[in-house]
C-alpha cells in the first residue's frame, strides 16, 4: 500500500472517512508497533570470552590459633526432659566418656539423681576441653540442697549442700474468669499462693461458693530463688481480694511474742472464730459450681448448706471444738457433730469415711481433717451437708455474723502500722491492674 494511502487511512486528521475511535485505536496500534520495533532493535550484551576471564587469589592474613590453656573449665546448665536418661543429660551438658556415669551408678549417695529425674530441673555440670566431668550440681526435692559430684585427678566426691538462696518480693494482681486458679495460672502465681490466699480470706468468703466472675485479687508475696531460677514460694505479705465488689485487704505481722497472723488495715485479725467454708480448697474443688443438693431442696435450704464435691474431697472443723457424736444416723449418712465453745454446734454429714483416731469425747482444732466427702444416707452424689445451730437452732452458715478475734492495740498496733503501711502501699500500685512486678 502505498505511504500516503496508509496515512489517509489510519490517521483522523487526514480525514474523516474512519471514525474517532477507530482511528484512535489505529494510532495506538501503531505507536506500540513503533515502540516494539525499536526495542527488538537494541542488540543483547555478549558475553565475555573464555579468554577474558582470570582468577585471582589473594592472599589474607590470618590470627594465628592459641590452644585451650590447661585447666580451663567449661560450665554449662541443662534443663531435664521427658524421657531423659542420666545417660543423656551427661551428654547433652557435654559430658563425654563412660567414667562419671560409671561412679554415679556405683554410689549410693548420688541415688537421688537417678531417682528425682524430673523433667524442668536445671542441673549444672563443668567439664574439662576433654569433656571430663570436674563437677556437677543437681538440685533436690526439697528445694533446699543439691548434690554435689566433684572430680578432681582420680579422686571423687558426693556431697549434698544448702543451696545458695536469696528471697525476693513479687506483685502480682488478676481478675477472675472461671476460677480462683485459673486466674492465678494465667498470671503465673504458684498454688501454693492461691491457697493461701483461701487460707487467710477463708473466715470472709466462702471460695467454693461466694466467687464471682470480675472479683479481683491482688497478692505482695516472697519468692526464693537460687542461680536465677525460682525454687519456691515464700510468705504472702500482703493480699487484696474483691468479692462482688466488696474489698479485703490483709497484712502479714509477728508480735512480740512470735505470734504471726493477717490483719486487716486496721489492726483486726482477720482469722474469725469459724471458717466459712468447711471443705478444703483445692484446684479440684475451685472447679466445681456448689449448689444446694436437688433432693430436698426446700428441708434442707433450711437446715443446713450442701456443698457438691469430689468423693474424697477433705472435710475440716470449722473452729476449736470437742467431737459430740461420730457414726452413721439415717438419712444423714456418717456424720460427725462437734460441740464448740459456748452454745454452737456444727454438724458434717454423708461422709465417706472419718478421719483416722476421731472418736466422741477428741479434741480438734479449726481447719483440722475430720473426714471426707462421700454419698452415704440420702444423696443421690458425693456431696458435703453442713449444718450450723444455735442453742439447737439452725442457722444459715453463709449469713450468721462470725465473732473475730481480739484486735491489736497500744505499741502492738502502732508497730504493725509502721510495717503494714509500706505494704498495703504496694497493693495500691497494682490493685486491678494484671502486673507481674519483681523486685
Amino acid at each position: 500500500m502505498p505511504k500516503k494511502r496508509w496515512i489517509l487511512d489510519h490517521c483522523p486528521r487526514a480525514g474523516d472517512r474512519l471514525p474517532r475511535h477507530i482511528g484512535l485505536a489505529a494510532t495506538v496500534a501503531g505507536i506500540s508497533f513503533l515502540g516494539v520495533m525499536a526495542a527488538s532493535a537494541v542488540p543483547p550484551v555478549a558475553p565475555l570470552p573464555p579468554e577474558a576471564r582470570q582468577t585471582v587469589i589473594e592472599p589474607l592474613a590470618l590470627q594465628p590459633t592459641t590452644e585451650t590453656p590447661a585447666g580451663s573449665v567449661f560450665v554449662r546448665e541443662e534443663q531435664v526432659r521427658r524421657g531423659d536418661t542420666v545417660a543423656s543429660l551427661l551428654n547433652r551438658l557435654g559430658v563425654y566418656g563412660p567414667q562419671a556415669l560409671s561412679y554415679l551408678r556405683d554410689q549410693p549417695a548420688a541415688a537421688p539423681i537417678f531417682e528425682q529425674l524430673a523433667p524442668g530441673r536445671q542441673v549444672t555440670a563443668a567439664t574439662d576441653a576433654h569433656g571430663e566431668l570436674r563437677w556437677l550440681r543437681f538440685p533436690l526435692n526439697d528445694h533446699e540442697t543439691s548434690i554435689i559430684v566433684d572430680h578432681q585427678g582420680d579422686v571423687w566426691d558426693v556431697s549434698r549442700q544448702p543451696l545458695a538462696a536469696e528471697t525476693r518480693v513479687v506483685m502480682k494482681s488478676g481478675v477472675i474468669r472461671s476460677t480462683l486458679f485459673g486466674a492465678t495460672d494465667a498470671m503465673d502465681v504458684p498454688d501454693a499462693i492461691a491457697l493461701r490466699l483461701a487460707e487467710i480470706f477463708g473466715s470472709e468468703i466462702d471460695f467454693h461458693r461466694d466467687l464471682r466472675e470480675g472479683d479481683r485479687f491482688s497478692v505482695v508475696y516472697e519468692m526464693v530463688y537460687s542461680g536465677g531460677h525460682a525454687l519456691r514460694p515464700g510468705r504472702v505479705l500482703a493480699a487484696e481480694f474483691v468479692n462482688q465488689d466488696t474489698r479485703y485487704r490483709a497484712a502479714w505481722f509477728e508480735d512480740a511474742h512470735g505470734r504471726s497472723d493477717y490483719y486487716d488495715p486496721d489492726g483486726k485479725p482477720l482469722r474469725k472464730a469459724f471458717l466459712r467454708s468447711p471443705l478444703e480448697f483445692s484446684r479440684v474443688s475451685s472447679g466445681l459450681s456448689m449448689r444446694f443438693h436437688p433432693i430436698l431442696r426446700q428441708w434442707r435450704a433450711h437446715k443446713g448448706v450442701d456443698y457438691a464435691a469430689p468423693a474424697g474431697t477433705k472435710v475440716r472443723a470449722t473452729t476449736d471444738a470437742i467431737v459430740e457424736f461420730i457414726g452413721g444416723r439415717g438419712g444423714y449418712g456418717k456424720l460427725v457433730e462437734l460441740r464448740h465453745q459456748g452454745r454452737t454446734t456444727t454438724a458434717y454429714a454423708h461422709l465417706s469415711r472419718f478421719a483416722a483416731g476421731l472418736r466422741a469425747g477428741t479434741r480438734v482444732s479449726q481447719g483440722e481433717v475430720i473426714g471426707f466427702v462421700g454419698a452415704t444416707g440420702w444423696a443421690t452424689g458425693p456431696h458435703l451437708h453442713y449444718e450450723f445451730r444455735i442453742d439447737g437452732r439452725h442457722r444459715d452458715p453463709l449469713r450468721v455474723a462470725l465473732p473475730g478475734a481480739v484486735p491489736l492495740a497500744g505499741g502492738q498496733l502502732s508497730r504493725f502500722r509502721t510495717e503494714a503501711d509500706p505494704l498495703l502501699a504496694r497493693l495500691d500500685q497494682i490493685a486491678g491492674l494484671n502486673l507481674a512486678l519483681l523486685d
